[in-house]
């Protein structure tokens, strides 16, 4: 992809601000609006956790990674600053994992706690990335959330898995969290839309079926994300929430966007790095933390509160990404 500069508004001065209104509404009413109907879903139609159990599933392990492999395995590699991405993300995840460490106790937090703050800090919700990055740049803004999000995952799966080890009792095994982040489907589906990419693409009929899956992901993930929010988890310990959203919403992309600039990477790479960087942690956030001994009620409060935020913190970001 070429490394084009371009002077500050140029996308609102090139496609017109009607352009632009309409571009914002086709990329949060329906990420934002999938959510909402996930909720009134879980509330009146499909009340049953099983069949969201069973959807979260689904994504998890064959339409998400379908979307990755898709993604991955239709772009030129060479035409991609892979590399720059990879040092703005993992420089903004490393000081990002920090904070959330002084954050926990600053706040005093024992380690259940912490690993939800951690969390909350660092995970990030690929499925509204896609969806929007898919909505404002088209296939190019897929693409490089496929890659965006090959970086994120390793990086927050290899310091999560690690933070839950760490509290444990007994010693910590290397191998045992490398095992964890090398079986995880997302990083396997990266893993195999590079060498697909590398190799030339998927084959005919291969393509639209994995084209397919991959865009029930982004619909049936949402729905599932706003069945699992609860806005009565958002009272536990409300000033820890607000700071760990404060980390997440608006620093984390605010170091990422620091670093792509120093790395003089194109404006849609950075705009896509950015707004990743920009998510609210994963809905799945809750089911890791009640699965792996961390504090459940609070990741679930941060999960809520982030995603309510982000609807306010999203726009903004698009808003002063288009702009520059």
């Amino acid at each position: 992809m070429p490394r084009v500069r371009r002077r500050p508004g140029w996308w609102v001065e090139h496609h017109g601000a009607s352009r632009v209104l309409n571009t914002y509404l086709d990329a949060f009413v329906p990420a934002f609006g999938m959510m909402l109907l996930g909720a009134w879903l879980k509330r009146g139609l499909l009340p049953d956790d099983a069949v969201w159990a069973g959807i979260e599933r689904l994504v998890f392990w064959v339409l998400l990674p379908s979307l990755l492999v898709a993604a991955i395995g239709g772009v030129e590699l060479g035409r991609l600053p892979i590399l720059g991405m990879m040092v703005a993300i993992w420089g903004a995840l490393a000081i990002g994992t920090g904070l959330s460490l002084l954050l926990a106790r600053g706040f005093g937090q024992p380690h259940a706690a912490m690993t939800s703050v951690l969390m909350g800090g660092i995970r990030f919700n690929n499925l509204i990335g896609f969806a929007i990055s898919g909505a404002v740049f088209g296939a190019p803004g897929l693409a490089l959330g496929a890659i965006a999000t090959g970086m994120i995952v390793p990086f927050v799966q290899a310091v999560t898995t690690t933070a839950f080890a760490m509290g444990q009792p007994g010693r910590l095994r290397p191998w045992q969290v490398l095992r964890q982040v090398l079986l995880n489907p997302l990083i396997i589906a990266c893993v195999l839309g590079f060498a697909v990419a590398a190799s030339g693409g998927l084959p005919h009929g291969l393509a639209p079926l994995a084209r397919g899956l991959g865009q029930a992901s982004v619909a049936l993930g949402l729905l599932a994300v706003g069945a699992a929010l609860s806005l009565g988890a958002m009272r536990d310990r409300l000033a820890l929430q607000l700071a760990t959203a404060v980390l997440k919403l608006l620093l984390m992309p605010a170091m990422t966007l620091v670093g792509c600039r120093l790395l003089s990477l194109d404006g849609i790479s950075t705009s896509v790095a950015v707004l990743f960087m920009a998510m609210p942690t994963a809905a799945t956030s809750y089911v890791m933390a009640r699965a792996m001994g961390g504090d459940a009620p609070l990741m679930a409060a941060i999960t809520s509160t982030e995603h309510v935020l982000a609807v306010f913190t999203l726009p903004l970001w698009l808003a002063f990404l288009l702009a520059s």
